[in-house]
């Protein structure tokens, strides 16, 4: 596994798997600018590496994430806040819009903008222990991180209402329930797990994949008849790439299909 330079986010490659680590373990990965810099950085250069085929987002120590520092806030809030969002919000940005499907990888504490992040993955897998809460209102803000967006096209309005206003904790179990991660494991289990989740993804048809999720993500904001015409001409679309043939060429060969993501 090859590595980026020391950084509060590492960029990690295990073959075409890229693996963006929170590295702020002493600070329970909590966002600084620097942090959400780093992020930013590291969603660039997985955007521009077509060689990525999947993507897992974690953190290194106890947690992964606190969210945002409010240490690093309290001399100019307004300052701090506004560029720290700026990165963090264009990184989430880049992931939703690459044809690698991205997996976080929670465990610890997840919480604030920890949490919006993590529901701006495709799919998440949580340890089990793993504790959540959105908290922004524990300190007098509202949500940002692409929570408000995501947290009601998964839960519904209204329980998303309960989870923002109210700031309760929640185990992985209710975030399982509620449809907020995909699979709970062990926590010894989950590193290896969601490698092994992103391996599969890896190996199959990536440019499919990018339009199944910019589909599922647009469904929300249009009507019936705009969406089956975006489906339609994605298909179609897809049919001119090297993976719909080969996976034509494998059904009737009654073989495992090779794909290559192009």
């Amino acid at each position: 596994m090859t590595s980026s330079l020391d950084t509060p986010v590492k960029l990690l490659r295990d073959g075409s798997v890229a693996i963006l680590e929170f590295d702020r373990p002493a600070a329970m990965n909590a966002l600084d600018v620097p942090t959400a810099e780093a992020f930013h950085a590291g969603c660039r250069a997985v955007a521009a590496d077509a060689g990525i085929r999947a993507v897992v987002v974690r953190g290194s120590g106890r947690g992964f994430g606190a969210g945002g520092d409010l240490a690093a806030m309290r001399a100019d809030p307004a300052q701090v806040a506004d560029r720290l969002i700026e990165h963090l919000h264009g990184g989430l940005l880049r992931l939703a819009a690459i044809d690698a499907p991205v997996i976080a990888a929670l465990h610890g504490a997840v919480a604030g903008g920890s949490l919006s992040l993590a529901l701006g993955c495709d799919l998440a897998i949580a340890a089990e222990g793993t504790r959540f809460n959105l908290a922004y209102g524990r300190i007098g803000a509202s949500c940002d991180g692409s929570s408000s967006w995501h947290l009601p096209r998964i839960v519904g309005l209204r329980k998303a209402m309960e989870i923002a206003l109210l700031s309760e904790a929640f185990d992985a179990a209710e975030a399982q329930r509620l449809g907020l991660v995909n699979r709970v494991v062990p926590a010894e289990a989950l590193q290896a797990e969601a490698l092994a989740l992103a391996q599969r993804l890896a190996a199959g048809p990536t440019l499919a994949y990018g339009r199944m999720k910019r589909l599922l993500r647009a469904s929300f904001d249009r009507d019936l008849a705009a969406q089956l015409d975006a489906e339609r001409e994605a298909f179609i679309a897809g049919t001119r790439t090297h993976d719909f043939a080969e996976g034509l060429a494998a059904f009737f060969e009654r073989r495992p299909a090779v794909f290559e993501g192009r």
